[in-house]
């Protein structure tokens, strides 16, 4: 049997907001939310041109793999996990599996869900909605969560969490966009699972003790070792949300020194993918003031960046 192979394409340590991740087993070839972003303000400044650029070098990389894909998996309707503009040809005669338009949505992702669902009309060979949804391709099952929250409550909406088995011993969970994860619903799908592999987009800890509770933060760190000491895991990867914090290892050194007791490897979407560690939006004000940019590049900027949320 062909083990399972994992490309991480785009993410916040590689230099733009994506989770977008391709799967190949020897059944199936899925794409999971094939989108990238970058945070429209950061320090009170827009993205640089560097982060232009590699949003462009990453979206080619999406289109690519996207294309070779048979399966395409939509979490939810935000600009970093979709998008409705460009290169729609990648879901031309795809199976497409999205998170529920319509229900368990905030008003937001109904208005985006709405407008990608008449993009696409017409392209994928089958559409369905995959809220807490199991899909069989051969040995390998594809299964997706409840809807959970986008967070620690309703406001942003929710996502589906994405597990694939292949049908040997080899498992890989996608958590998408539950920041942290904090809230039990959201564990629980990781603890009945058991994955070897899970990806977790992290505690949003750039947005400490505002947008996200220190009670919050506390909550996915004892959920995040409790994953640790009960799963089977041998790679932990912590990205998107927690990537867009320069010490975001220290923010979790407990989570760390916890795995390291079980041998389980705990890295970053860019380590794994075997690229460079390179957090643009986390070292913007940095980008600013060894590479200058004028008034007018800043608005041109501006004007390519919309809000992910």
């Amino acid at each position: 049997m062909v083990k399972m192979k994992i490309k991480l394409i785009a993410s916040d340590s590689m230099g733009t907001r994506s989770m977008a991740t391709y799967v190949e087993t020897e059944d199936v070839k899925i794409f999971i939310d094939p989108g990238v972003a970058l945070g429209p303000s950061r320090y009170g400044l827009p993205p640089h041109p560097l982060e232009v650029k590699r949003l462009d070098e990453h979206w080619r990389e999406v289109v690519r793999y996207a294309s070779k894909a048979e399966v395409i998996v939509v979490t939810h309707y935000h600009y970093d996990h979709h998008s409705p503009w460009d290169d729609l040809d990648i879901y031309d005669g795809k199976l497409v599996l999205i998170k529920h338009p319509k229900e368990k949505i905030n008003r937001s992702q109904i208005g985006r869900a709405a407008f990608f669902l008449e993009q696409i009309k017409g392209k994928p060979s089958r559409l369905e909605y995959c809220d807490g949804k199991s899909f069989s391709f051969g040995n390998t099952v594809v299964k997706f969560s409840k809807p959970v929250y986008h967070g620690t409550n309703p406001k942003l909406g929710y996502v589906v969490e994405v597990l694939i088995e292949d049908g040997s011993m080899e498992t890989f969970l996608f958590t998408s966009d539950v920041e942290g994860p904090s809230i039990q619903d959201q564990v629980d799908f990781v603890l009945e699972s058991k994955p070897n592999i899970l990806y977790v987009d992290g505690p949003m800890t750039y947005m400490l003790g505002y947008r996200y509770s220190l009670k919050s933060f506390d909550e996915s760190i004892k959920n995040l070792v409790k994953v640790v000491e009960t799963c089977p895991l041998k790679t932990l990867i912590l990205d998107h949300h927690l990537l867009r914090d320069l010490e975001w290892e220290n923010r979790v050194l407990e989570v760390i020194r916890k795995a390291s007791k079980r041998r389980i490897e705990v890295t970053t979407a860019a380590k794994f993918a075997g690229k460079p560690q390179d957090m643009l939006e986390a070292r913007r004000k940095e980008l600013y003031e060894k590479y200058p940019v004028s008034k007018d590049e800043k608005h041109k900027v501006s004007e390519r960046v919309f809000s992910c949320e």
